[in-house]
């Protein structure tokens, strides 16, 4: 066979092989999804799964991966929680602090016990007394979110202040 021939048959395959290959290819020119509009950055900050306080008080705060850092849309939510406190001087919270799915139950729990302290510290320095504020890690073993994936990843690393018993 041609040498010549079989060079310019591998030339039109590839040739082939590309020009399918950029037909398949779709641009993505639709609106961001609906994970895009609920994580920024890593952090939740859709509403589908937060409950409330009080009224118009909401109840939970999101963090990144492997953080316990507070952001700006979290201390909004505790200065709420905590002028609410202070209108209601009679009732005590527990800070519940939670985890995603990966990484060991051990490294969970002491990351949940970390966000939980991260709120409660901020609710002080608002005036909140610490014997009215308990905190408990749940780590990883109460997802809100039971998926798989970074949006429900982004729901299940949170604090939750609920009304103490």
């Amino acid at each position: 066979m041609d040498p010549f021939k079989i060079l310019r048959n591998a030339v039109l395959l590839i040739l082939f092989g590309l020009v399918v290959t950029a037909c398949a290819t779709k641009k993505s020119t639709t609106a961001p999804s609906k994970i895009d509009s609920q994580i920024q950055g890593d952090v939740y900050i859709g509403s589908d799964t937060v409950g409330e306080l009080a009224k118009g008080v909401p109840d939970r705060v999101f963090f990144a991966t492997n953080e316990s850092i507070l952001t700006t849309k979290s201390r909004d939510t505790l200065r709420k929680q905590a002028a609410w406190l202070r209108e209601n001087s009679n009732v005590n919270v527990v800070v519940e602090g939670h985890a995603d799915e990966r990484g060991t139950r051990e490294y969970n729990l002491a990351l949940g016990e970390r966000r939980a302290n991260a709120a409660k510290d901020y609710l002080m320095t608002y005036g909140i007394s610490a014997d009215r504020i308990s905190v408990i890690s749940y780590g990883k073993e109460r997802p809100v979110d039971p998926g798989s994936n970074p949006l429900s990843w982004s729901k299940n690393r949170r604090s939750v202040t609920v009304k103490a018993n």
